[in-house]
């Protein structure tokens, strides 16, 4: 037996292991269990090059203003959180500090992917950012990431440093939000449950699609920015309650960012990184639901039944270092779907 043979098959022993399901029961994972689709990638890329602003729906892109709001208020906030402070620091520290794209909440700029990670950290630096309502039953508090800041703060950057249309910016915003929540919706629940942090895993496929988009590239840099970013993807629940998670979060938003910017030079990265047997979905989650996001992407956009929900909050007047006050845990509206009030 070759080395490579042993590898298969030592992989697959590994891979029939035990799995929790959500009962917190074992299960065998058969090999049978994971879906077989050689062109999933190529689904989501075809997606996010052909999709236009006027196929997004003129409600979810009302609705879509508002999430980008609120994700520039809390990195407005975010910015006077200890995390913030931290991370200004540390890019002092690098000599990063002379570039073009704007730390949220300060006079400095640095490189877009260091503005792209520290947006993104004060962004989720209070935990109130949007929140993706999940559609099936089976998913731990109900919940699966957090959308809008793995994918803000890389095309705020990103557009920084070019001329960009409102338009262009829109609908590179709505696809990453939608390729990531989709990703999410179909990895298999034990992703989450075995330790994951979705936001930190799911969402740099977010930040890639929106900068993929923002670049105007073809497919193939589409899809090879997509094998990148999945090697970025990280983050792991044990870290919440620290200040790892938002950085989890900021980590999500650099990584689609800097994996376009090595593609746009050359830089190659397997273009089938979903769907293959070493990808994504089989190393993270052991399987996916094929049907929750094959043919789904836009059709709607976001669960047509939940979608996302923006925490309604009250915030100070006064100084602005004041962090966020939580008024309610009320989600006000979701994005991708009709208004619903979750009581």
């Amino acid at each position: 037996m070759q080395r490579r043979d042993f590898g298969k098959v030592s992989v697959g022993l590994i891979g029939a292991t035990i799995l929790g399901d959500s009962a917190g029961t074992a299960q065998p994972l058969a090999a049978a269990d994971f879906p077989k689709n050689a062109g999933l990638t190529k689904y989501v890329g075809t997606f996010v090059i052909e999709t236009k602003f006027q196929d997004i729906p003129s409600d979810v892109i009302e609705l879509g203003k508002k999430s980008i709001l609120d994700g520039f208020g809390l990195a407005l906030a975010g910015s006077r959180a200890e995390t913030g402070s931290i991370s200004r620091r540390y890019v002092e520290q690098l000599g990063v500090t002379g570039g073009k794209a704007t730390i949220v909440g300060s006079a400095r700029k640095t490189s877009p992917r260091f503005a792209a990670l520290l947006n993104g950290v004060s962004i989720h630096a209070d935990d109130f950012d949007d929140t993706q309502l999940a559609s099936a039953k089976d998913r731990v508090y109900g919940l699966l990431m957090h959308p809008t800041v793995p994918v803000l703060p890389a095309i705020f950057a990103l557009a920084e440093q070019r001329r960009v249309t409102g338009k262009d910016w829109m609908l590179a915003y709505h696809l990453g939000a939608e390729v990531e929540c989709k990703i999410a919706e179909a990895i298999a629940p034990r992703h989450y449950q075995d330790g994951f942090h979705t936001t930190g895993t799911c969402g740099p496929f977010g930040s890639a699609a929106a900068c993929a988009k923002l670049l105007n590239f073809d497919l193939p840099k589409t899809l090879k920015t997509f094998g990148l970013a999945a090697s970025h993807s990280g983050g792991l629940r044990e870290n919440f309650g620290t200040m790892t998670k938002p950085y989890q979060a900021g980590h999500a938003a650099e990584s689609g960012l800097v994996s376009a910017e090595l593609v746009a030079l050359g830089w190659t990265a397997a273009e089938q990184i979903l769907e293959a047997d070493r990808g994504f979905f089989h190393a993270a989650g052991g399987t996916y639901d094929l049907s929750a996001i094959l043919d789904r992407l836009g059709k709607p956009c976001g669960s047509s039944e939940l979608g996302i929900g923006v925490q309604r909050v009250a915030v100070a007047a006064e100084p602005v270092q004041q962090r966020l006050l939580r008024q309610d845990r009320h989600f006000d509206f979701q994005v991708g779907c009709p208004v619903r009030r979750r009581g």
